[in-house]
């Protein structure tokens, strides 16, 4: 299936206009930013999911039960304020880009 790329590189190109004839050019940009996004979030689970699972051997189970899910002083973690900051960015950008 893919060796028919490689072989005739106009089915490739043919490809890319058919998607940006769908989507269009403005939500390409978006559309790759919101699945960079959606990847580094999942990475992180996962990784926060086999740390989770090696200290759930270390500790008792009473300990882990009662252990809160957000950080001490119920402040955000790194990548909760990454991504409220980018967020955040991405919604004035799109109000700027209205307003004109």
């Amino acid at each position: 299936m893919f060796r028919n790329l490689v072989d005739h590189p106009w089915v490739l190109v043919i490809l890319v206009v058919l998607i940006i004839a769908l989507f269009g050019s403005k939500r390409l940009p978006d559309a790759a930013r919101g699945l960079g996004r959606s990847m580094r979030i999942f990475k992180s689970e996962v990784k926060e999911m086999k740390n989770d699972g090696k200290e759930e051997t270390k500790t008792s189970p009473s300990t882990t039960a009662a252990a809160p899910t957000f950080t001490k002083d119920n402040e955000p973690t790194a990548l909760e304020a990454k991504l409220a900051a980018e967020d955040a960015a991405q919604k004035n950008a799109e109000q700027q880009s209205r307003a004109s």
